[in-house]
């Protein structure tokens, strides 16, 4: 049940976090559209292209992640090893956005960063596979397997 509710909170996050960064980046390119900044000498409109491309790029693929971890609570099953993949891949690039944003924007910006980067670890754990117990079979070392008896070994 928490494992669901955990994935499904990511789910709504990283929409949410999409949407916004979608927009960021629209009000971002408007603005250089509109006052013609260049950066170096750099031609305006490939700036404004970039930051477009930027954007969507960005909220595909926190699209892809809030998808993946909405199937994993849906369906109550860990996330493939691709989906994982992709799901550390967002947990890493939250923690250095967070480190990231603690300068350039503020406290609040981390904060947010932190709290999805935690739902994204908190959701690859819950979905991890059991470690391997002394009463797993096969796996089971040798006390185990002879009935609790320790036997020699020959050298």
């Amino acid at each position: 049940m928490l494992r669901r509710l955990v994935a499904g909170l990511v789910a709504i996050a990283l929409l949410a976090e999409a949407a916004v960064l979608v927009l960021v980046h629209l009000v971002l390119g408007r603005a250089t559209e509109a006052q013609s900044m260049s950066v170096a000498g750099m031609d305006p409109d490939v700036m404004v292209m970039a930051t477009y491309a930027m954007g969507a790029g960005m909220g595909a693929f926190l699209l892809l992640c809030a998808v993946l971890a909405a199937v994993a609570a849906l369906r109550d099953r860990p996330p493939g090893r691709p989906a994982r993949i992709v799901l550390v891949a967002a947990a890493v690039t939250h923690g250095v956005l967070g480190a990231l944003a603690v300068g350039l924007v503020g406290w609040g910006a981390f904060a947010a960063t932190a709290v999805i980067l935690c739902l994204l670890v908190l959701t690859l754990m819950l979905y991890a596979a059991p470690a391997a117990g002394p009463a797993d079979g096969p796996a089971a070392g040798p006390a185990e397997q002879h009935g609790g008896k320790l036997r020699p070994t020959s050298p």
